[in-house]
């Protein structure tokens, strides 16, 4: 705690001595020497010199480093690389995660996340039980003798330092499997006689295995099966549309939630209050931070603020420089400071249209390679679309809700959905995992409208016009909702 409050007492030092750090530590990687590393002197002199990055930008050295090349851009040879949802080119794509963002960021993060709960909750008592972590849909894989892969969640277990370990339940044999299906029955079978006092993993998991262990015990309270759980820790999706469903699962007065922000790139914020969900960023973890206004992020020489210069309640894009190598990276999530004593955030979305209720990060490129190969396919034609999540519910898991109007439409709806579902699983690793035997996320609810229903539409919210488009995927159900509620007016 006394380490946080360092950065709340003074962040830009922090985040200055870290910069100067990342600066120093990868001045004789080739990455460092081609743009001067030992010659930068200020962080203004940092962001005119190294323009900013994207994954498909620095993948042509981080594949470098995957065939064992070293100091490319960190210093030594990255062994581990966290695989995630690809680029608008990419199934996947590999994101270096180093010795120093293991411990320095990912680990530290695990016991900041404890030690912000237990001065929460002076009353906590974690320790007499274990942390149920729910992996994740990669098992570890080689490159090479020297380089393996898996999701991130992966590569975090198969390094866990011995503190964490030997809190941790199941095992790495079955923590680790790549069947889900048998993956989570086996989990329940071993969980279901631990103490487990607390569980972090995405929500998407832990439903459906919660579900199994009540079919497991006949019992229809998580409470009942595990008395002295009292904390859920999650990330990575937006908790709004499974806080009702988890407070049903679990009915207990002592249960509490807390939200985090991590991600293959790296580990950013923990909640750190009883009655806000907002983040505490935090600014000593390796990761240096730049901010865009989110109306420029995508505009070329656009200026990028440093942590001194934000305000409040301004939606920034997020870039990072962090200490396994990536460097003025965009990471996609655009977020607003709630805060600026201490330096506190609220994740607003993406800064392209996507959906990721379940972790399954469908963006707009696989959308629209899904649309068109279902239609060069069946020899239809699509005007227009939109999609959202059908959230998990009581009764039934998730799934993607579309509705398409079609300009010349398919003889077979019901094949078109398998093309599109197909599709979509061939070229997007984690939707692929999600859908695995309907286990997380069920198979596509298409609604098919009338030619001219998106005109009318748009037409009815004043937002007909060149600089208005139908918005593709929303990572919420306003639009779908809307939609469905304009038809039946």
């Amino acid at each position: 705690m006394g380490q946080i409050e360092a950065f709340h007492d003074e962040p830009w030092l922090v985040q200055d001595k870290i910069w100067k750090g990342l600066i120093s530590s990868a001045s004789n990687t080739e990455w460092g020497k081609t743009y001067g590393f030992e010659n930068i002197n200020n962080h203004r002199e940092y962001m005119e010199r190294v323009p900013i990055q994207d994954y498909n930008s620095m993948k042509p050295f981080i594949e470098r480093m995957m065939h064992g090349e070293s100091d490319i851009l960190w210093p030594g040879t990255i062994n581990w690389f966290a695989k995630s949802s690809g680029t608008t080119e990419d199934r996947s794509k590999f994101i270096p995660v180093s010795k120093e963002s293991l411990q320095d960021c990912h680990y530290k993060a695990g016991k900041d996340m404890y030690a912000i709960y237990y001065s929460l909750y002076p009353d906590a008592n974690l320790v007499d039980g274990k942390s149920l972590v729910l992996g994740g849909s990669h098992q570890v894989s080689k490159f090479n003798k020297d380089c393996f892969y898996g999701d991130l969640s992966a590569v975090l277990l198969q390094n866990l330092p011995l503190w964490a370990e030997a809190k941790r339940t199941p095992s790495l044999s079955i923590a680790l499997m790549d069947n889900w299906e048998k993956k989570i029955d086996e989990m329940a079978r071993v969980v279901m006689h631990e103490n487990v006092t607390n569980i972090l993993g995405v929500p998407t998991w832990t439903i459906v295995l919660i579900r199994r262990l009540f079919e497991l015990t006949g019992k229809d309270n998580l409470a009942d099966i595990w008395p002295g759980l009292q904390l859920y820790v999650h990330g990575g999706v937006s908790f709004k549309p499974y806080d009702d469903l988890f407070k049903k699962l679990i009915r207990s007065d002592t249960m509490r939630y807390m939200e985090t922000y991590n991600a293959s790139e790296g580990f950013f914020g923990i909640q750190d209050s009883i009655n806000s969900k907002d983040l505490l960023l935090m600014l000593d973890y390796g990761i240096f931070y730049e901010f865009i206004p989110v109306e420029d992020a995508h505009k070329e020489g656009a200026r990028a603020y440093t942590l001194g210069e934000v305000v409040l309640d301004k939606q920034y894009a997020l870039l990072i420089s962090t200490n396994s190598g990536l460097w003025r990276y965009m990471l996609g999530d655009t977020i607003k400071f709630t805060s600026l004593n201490p330096y506190r955030i609220s994740i607003t979305g993406r800064t392209r249209h996507f959906i990721n209720a379940f972790g399954e990060e469908v963006i707009v490129d696989n959308a629209e390679k899904a649309i068109s190969a279902a239609s060069q396919k069946l020899g239809c034609v699509v005007s227009d679309y939109t999609a959202a999540p059908i959230y998990f519910s009581e009764h039934g898991n998730g799934a993607h809700e579309w509705i398409i109007e079609f300009e010349t439409e398919p003889e077979n709806l019901d094949e078109f959905i398998d093309l599109l579902d197909g599709t979509l699983k061939e070229i997007n690793s984690d939707y692929e995992a999600k859908r695995h035997l309907n286990m997380a996320l069920r198979k596509p609810v298409v609604h098919k409208v009338n030619k001219g229903t998106f005109y009318k539409w748009m037409k009815s919210r004043g937002k007909l016009g060149g600089q208005h488009k139908v918005p593709r995927l929303s990572n919420d159900r306003k639009y779908v909702e809307e939609i469905l509620s304009f038809l039946q007016a």
